[in-house]
């Protein structure tokens, strides 16, 4: 493989853009991220990672609001991700502005996507190192997607990316229904990450938020509250 993995417009003989599969190793390597549609709404929780003890948690945000009804979390390389939100936070006031009406999450999916696609054929781009998990309440409807870095999207009940995210999806697929609520989604998410980091780290290390179907409101869940559940899991 030699030489095929310079640029990121040449396939190796086997079919395969190497610069696109590293891609993909650095989000198995970022903090995890999960995402799920719950019967009341849609959640994310994430892992922040955080290993310095002068850090200060808050000022780490690994779940973005792109509107009201639409929230998204990444695994990768943080910054990547940021610069894909923030197109996709204008785009939606962009949408708003035009049609006095908020956005679809697919619309938004899509032009993230379009935009991944573009640096995976173009010479001197770079892939973007990032998935991105993208949900939203649509016509009343949770909707959850994720991105790859090949610019692919799939949409999903309940998945997770980065770090441990194949024992995770394990507890996902054991675990998880149709009917769960946020609640009950909040406590399956933060079992699983037990299963992953260990039971050695407080709730200073995640961050949790939620869109509830009747409000369409993005709202982050608070550390008071994430601590409560928290020491509930690690009891069981």
């Amino acid at each position: 493989m030699m030489g095929y993995d310079r640029a990121i417009t040449m396939f190796s003989p086997d079919g395969r853009l190497l610069q696109v599969e590293y891609a993909k190793k650095t989000v198995r390597q970022g903090s995890t991220a999960i995402g799920m549609v719950c019967k009341d709404g849609i959640l994310f929780v994430t892992d922040k990672r955080i290993i310095d003890k002068l850090v200060v948690p808050e000022s780490v945000e690994k779940i973005f609001q792109i509107d009201d009804h639409i929230g998204a979390t990444a695994s990768g390389i943080l910054s990547d991700a940021r610069v894909l939100i923030e197109r996709a936070q204008v785009k939606a006031q962009q949408h708003r502005v035009t049609f006095d009406s908020p956005i679809d999450t697919l619309s938004i999916v899509k032009d993230i996507c379009n935009i991944k696609q573009i640096c995976t054929q173009s010479g001197g781009l770079r892939p973007f190192g990032v998935s991105i998990l993208v949900g939203g309440i649509d016509n009343g409807e949770g909707k959850l997607f994720e991105t790859d870095p090949t610019g692919i999207f799939f949409q999903y009940k309940a998945t997770a990316i980065g770090e441990g995210e194949v024992e995770i999806e394990d507890v996902l697929h054991k675990n998880y229904k149709d009917d769960t609520t946020i609640d009950e989604g909040l406590k399956l998410a933060l079992k699983s990450l037990v299963k992953v980091l260990g039971e050695d780290f407080s709730a200073d290390r995640l961050d949790c938020a939620y869109i509830k179907k009747g409000e369409k409101k993005f709202k982050k869940v608070s550390k008071d509250e994430l601590n409560k559940v928290l020491a509930q899991v690690k009891k069981k």
